[in-house]
């Protein structure tokens, strides 16, 4: 895209509109995991998704037919696994918390460039990254007399999405948006038929039971979420992709960060939810450090959207 069609306000709008979908979709979840199951959760959200896909692409908005299979299909075991466990800890976790250590992966993105790529870095991005790190301490303020795993599972899903965005510059930088879209939802619905096969049916009651469970019987009102969601997901990812057509991508993905405020607020508007005051500074944190890596880096990385395809943007 030349610089003469870029319009940024427009773009900002867009990512902040996307943000706003999500920050809400998200909040839905604990009326689906208090009685059904993720695995269940995924394998139908991810199957309605790319079966709205391929709607789309059939009406020629983008093509689903991917360059490698073998590329997305590996690419898509990252983010896919990301979100695998951004879900679950949805049930138990505030999502604020949730939220943030899934966006400590451009700092992740760095580590891995300058360990395993070589790439030089300056005391900048450098000092970022520790802000990023004690912010995401001071968000899940561990306790040493009783630490909880599952306080740090975000931050593995914040890993695990930065891996897939390195391995998506990779291996897939000419795959279509469309394409990559499909095989990130289509790994999500094996994923979740693979759970399914595991774990008998039912299983434990309660929000707590949300990872446990198998097969559950499906109401009425459990589609219907899971259809908001799939929807959701779509239309949230698509304004965000609209965003980087329409914008720098330094400059459009730190509105990204908006999904932290977003969350935040409709959990605190449908659950009553609240952040401590150490928390709210370690979430101010994370992004102040994400926000300096994307500027001072020269290539921005959407955390929740595919990366923008070279010849599409």
């Amino acid at each position: 895209m030349s610089d003469t069609g870029l319009r940024p306000g427009l773009a900002a709008a867009s990512i902040l509109c996307g943000m706003f979908v999500l920050g809400i979709t998200d909040n839905f979840v604990p009326y689906i995991s208090e009685t059904g199951s993720l695995w269940q959760f995924h394998m139908l959200r991810g199957g309605l998704a790319v079966i709205l896909l391929m709607l789309v692409a059939a009406v020629g908005i983008g093509v689903i037919q991917p360059i490698s299979w073998r590329a997305v299909l590996g690419r898509s075991l990252f983010p896919a696994s990301a979100m695998l466990i951004y879900f679950g800890c949805l049930s138990v976790l505030p999502i604020g918390v949730v939220v943030a250590g899934l966006f400590t992966a451009p700092m992740f993105v760095l580590l891995i460039a300058v360990f395993f790529q070589g790439e030089k870095v300056g005391l900048v991005r450098i000092g970022a990254v520790v802000l990023g790190f004690v912010g995401a301490l001071l968000v899940i303020q561990p306790d040493p007399s009783a630490l909880d795993p599952i306080a740090f599972a975000p931050i593995v899903a914040g890993m695990l999405y930065a891996v897939g965005a390195v391995v998506t510059r990779l291996w897939c930088a000419q795959e279509s948006t469309i394409a990559l879209s499909a095989g990130f939802f289509g790994m999500l619905t094996l994923f979740g038929s693979i759970g399914l096969l595991i774990l008998p049916a039912g299983g434990p009651e309660g929000f707590e039971g949300f990872v446990l469970r198998g097969w559950v019987p499906l109401t009425g009102a459990m589609w219907f979420w899971i259809a908001v969601q799939a929807v959701g997901s779509i239309l949230g990812i698509g304004l965000i992709f609209r965003g980087y057509l329409l914008g720098e991508a330094g400059y459009v993905a730190v509105f990204e960060y908006s999904l932290l405020v977003f969350a935040s607020f409709w959990a605190w508007v449908l659950w009553g939810q609240t952040v401590g005051p150490l928390a709210l500074v370690g979430m101010v944190m994370i992004a102040g450090a994400g926000v300096v890596i994307t500027l001072r880096s020269d290539e921005a990385m959407p955390v929740r959207a595919v990366k923008v395809p070279e010849d599409e943007a």
